[in-house]
């Protein structure tokens, strides 16, 4: 529930600096015994001056932010074009770090913004990438599916559905968080990549040529078996507590599914700079990286 104040006070009345407002959330229901309840929240928060920018940056939660920026643009696009929609996110974002960022003009090298708001900009990337806005090779009911569980969600899964995690396996390693750049792919590791809506084992080129092979099934191969099945078991732990249902796929470099894996990454290298990289993994593709 997302709940917002259209200030009407006249700049010849202003409200006064400090001074608290409250929103209060009146919930009756019927209990499993019975009985009609009622509960109350009230949630107060302080005013302060527009310009007080130190007040303004520590009471920033990007993460409910980038969510709430989400279902708007979602709301948008029942009356506007979806060009007309990425523009407006790519103002408020210009304005939002015009405002709080620290720079020196004409010096980009100079721009830095604080921890309240340095993850904004990625999830504002991932939305624009995402299935909400670019509605390419979906289907109008899988577009309407994904974009009601944007609105009904908490704040963690909205975000997972905005920026997916991504997870590296690696042999003799313990599983360690990954960037979601297509940088992380290695053929020598496992990714376990969780949008929300499926989660995506996706092996390296290397281990998956090793499991073709059948090393895994040998004796002096174990420590490539536990790693072929970590992931699986980190997965069907997700899935036995996500609602709804998550789609399960199992992925190899270079194969058909690889492609759900492939269109969440970053392009970091893509097809202008692989030879730069030195023959990394790239994406074909136009989009701009983040970098």
């Amino acid at each position: 529930v997302a709940v917002y104040f259209d200030i009407v006070n006249q700049h010849s009345n202003p409200i006064p600096e400090g001074q608290y407002r409250y929103v209060q959330f009146k919930t009756t229901y019927q209990h499993s015994s019975g009985q009609y309840r009622v509960r109350v929240s009230t949630v107060g928060g302080r005013w302060t001056d527009g310009s007080n920018i130190a007040d303004l940056a520590a009471g920033f939660d990007q993460e409910a932010a980038a969510v709430l920026m989400a279902r708007m643009a979602v709301f948008k696009t029942e009356n506007e074009e979806a060009f007309d929609i990425l523009r407006w996110l790519d103002r408020m974002l210009i304005r939002l770090c015009a405002r709080f960022a620290e720079y020196t003009k004409d010096a980009p090298d100079t721009f830095g913004l604080s921890p309240n708001f340095s993850l904004y900009p990625q999830f504002m990337f991932n939305l624009r990438r995402s299935q909400f806005l670019q509605v390419f090779n979906s289907s109008p009911d899988e577009t309407a599916y994904y974009r009601s569980y944007l609105n009904r969600e908490n704040t963690l899964n909205c975000l997972l559905m905005i920026q997916p995690t991504v997870m590296s396996y690696e042999i003799g390693q313990e599983p360690i968080p990954a960037l979601l750049d297509v940088a992380s792919i290695k053929p020598d590791r496992i990714l376990l990549l969780d949008t929300f809506f499926y989660l995506i084992v996706f092996c390296g080129d290397t281990i998956a040529q090793w499991r073709k092979a059948g090393y895994h099934e040998q004796p002096e191969h174990e420590a490539l078996a536990e790693l072929l099945e970590a992931p699986k078991q980190d997965a069907a732990a997700v899935l036995e507590e996500r609602f709804p249902y998550a789609r399960y796929i199992e992925a190899d470099h270079g194969g058909s599914q690889a492609r759900f894996l492939i269109a969440k990454l970053n392009p970091s290298v893509n097809y202008n700079s692989a030879e730069v990289a030195g023959g990394t993994d790239f994406v074909f593709t136009d989009d701009v990286s983040l970098q």
